[in-house]
Parts: structure tokens; sequence; C-alpha cells
């Protein structure tokens, strides 16, 4: 982690300096944002990572198992419409109730766009990493409609649905700041994921098929396209999960960019933490930290906030130049 840390400060230097930028005030607003204050780590680095923990889960179970997985995008936003959808109906109703049950469907949503993608692979032998690419852009798009048709708000003014009864929000953990009951729930599945994948049978199938799938079905006798298919729905459900506790818990309605593409920096997240769940926790909070860094770098130093998902891209390179030599210099 050290090591990933000096990366990423690397990084920052060196694109800043390129930039042109003021150095010295460009790296204080990134620290300041990001853990300057007892507000900024609570209600801006922390809730950050709340669905890159989510979403980084997810990618991180299912290339687990093998199947690349690149469309969390995709079931975060399917996740975040259908909990609005259900919030808006079930608004009334106590919150012991309608709250588990918005959250459930974001889930089930994100289970079922998923699932799109591996009945694809199943039965026409399509990619997961074009099916699931593709199914990102029909998700936004299905945002775009609902927003500006079924779900827009009654004034039709606004391209967004009404806000969220209090019902269905995410409670908060501390007065007076936005961390939200998510954060916790995301690090209970961190634990559970772990748990999962290495102290029962079902897990060790999972890494298996990730590891070798040819050996797994001849040797281990696992039901390789089983095993994958149901990873596939457990990822896509996690991605949903993460949709509706940022719906819930942060936007309390649907619009469009309710995602600043949380689904594909997780892949990075998932990456840098070598798919481990407990690891994911700690890039995810690097990573929160990194955006939240970010955006009060544009606000205080008018450096653009597009600066973390260029270090982010790096990160990506990153690994996986590092993945690639290692796996040589074993072979040699």
């Amino acid at each position: 982690m050290a090591a990933t840390v000096a990366v990423i400060v690397a990084a920052v230097l060196g694109i800043l300096a390129v930039g042109g930028y003021d150095t010295p005030r460009a790296l204080a607003a990134l620290w300041n944002g990001a853990f300057g204050s007892t507000y900024a780590v609570l209600s801006a680095t922390l809730v950050r990572a709340t669905p890159l923990l989510f979403v980084g889960l997810s990618v991180g179970l299912a290339f687990r198992a093998g199947v690349l997985n690149i469309g969390a995008e995709g079931q975060l936003l399917a996740g975040a419409a259908t909990a609005v959808a259900v919030g808006l109906w079930v608004g009334g109703l106590p919150p012991l109730v309608a709250l588990p049950m918005v959250l459930g469907a974001g889930a089930i949503a994100g289970a079922i766009w998923a699932g799109i993608a591996g009945f694809l692979k199943v039965r026409f032998g399509v990619l997961e990493v074009i099916s699931t690419l593709m199914l990102n852009f029909v998700a936004t798009s299905v945002v775009s409609w609902l927003i500006r048709g079924p779900l827009q708000e009654p004034t039709r003014i606004y391209p967004q649905t009404l806000e969220l009864a209090p019902s269905v929000h995410m409670p908060t953990l501390i007065a007076g700041h936005r961390l939200h009951l998510g954060f916790p729930l995301a690090i209970v599945l961190a634990v559970t994921v772990w748990w999962f994948l290495t102290h029962t049978a079902a897990g060790f199938r999972v890494r298996v098929v990730g590891a070798s799938v040819r050996a797994a079905s001849s040797a281990g006798g696992v039901n390789t396209a089983r095993t994958a298919a149901l990873v596939f729905l457990a990822s896509g459900a996690l991605a949903g999960l993460g949709g509706a506790s940022e719906a819930t818990g942060v936007t309390f309605a649907l619009y469009e960019g309710i995602s600043p593409g949380y689904g594909y920096s997780a892949i990075a997240v998932a990456l840098l933490a070598r798919l481990h769940p407990l690891a994911i926790i700690l890039t995810a909070l690097l990573f929160g930290a990194l955006e939240a860094g970010a955006a009060a770098m544009q606000r205080d130093a008018n450096v653009p906030s597009v600066l973390a998902a260029v270090v982010e891209a790096l990160i990506v390179l990153g690994v996986l130049a590092f993945n690639h030599a290692r796996t040589r210099g074993q072979r040699a």
C-alpha cells in the first residue's frame, strides 16, 4: 500500500508539473479536500468511497471467477433507477419496511442487468467484456429516458425525479455529516465476501474456476458455467446495491450523472487490491480520498477534477504492466 501511495503521489506531482499548475497550492487543496477536517473525511472522502467499495467488490468477485464484468457502471445505474422508482412508490411506508424494499429492489435490478450479459454469453457465446460494456451505454440511455418520461418530476421542468421521501433515506451515522449507513453496510459485505471466498466450498469453486476453467471442469468436477452464472448475478447485485445506496444516501433522486463513473473507477479499485475483498476496503478509501481531493483542487486551485480519472487510468496501466512483467518473469 505504501508503494501504491508513492506511485499516486508521483503521478499527481507529474501531472501538476506538466500542466503548469501551482503545485503547493494544488497539493494543499488536495489534502484539505480529503483529510483537512472532520467534515472532509466524513462528508467527502468516506461518502465517495462508499459506492467505490460496493462496486469494487462487484468487480473483484467477478474477476476472481474469471468473469470479466466491465458492466458495473450499468448495473449500478440499474440499481439506482429501480431503487428510486420503488422508493417513490413505497415512500409512505415505515422506514424499517420501505428502506429494505428499496435496497433489495436495487440489488435485484443490478443482478438482472448482469444476467442479461450472462444469458448472452451462455446462449450465444457473446463475450462478457463486450456485452457488459455495451449495456453500460444502454443503462445510461434508459436513465435519460426515465427522467424525461415516466419518472420525471410533475412540473416537467427539470430532468430528474421527485426527491425520495425521508422514510427511504439512508440514515446518517453522525449528525451534521453526510456519511450514511451504506458505508458500514459495504464494510460488512466486504468481510462477508472474503469469508465466502476463503471459508466455503462454493467460494473455493469460485476461486478454482477463476484460476483455470479447464482444470476446474475436468479435474475438479465443477460446473463452471453454473458457477460463472451465479457469480455474474452476485456481482450485479453488489453493483446494484451500490447504486441504491447512492440514491438513498446521497442524491435522494435520479438524474443524469448520478454516477460520475464509479463503475469504471471500481475496476482500478479492484485491480489495485489484487481482487482481495478486504484490500478493496483500503483501495476504495484511497480512491475516495483522491476524488474528494480532486474536487477540492478544482474548487480552490483551478485544477480540473479530471486529474483523478487520469491518475486512476495510470494506476490501472501500471498494475497491468506489473502483472504482465511478473508473469513473464515466472515463466522465464
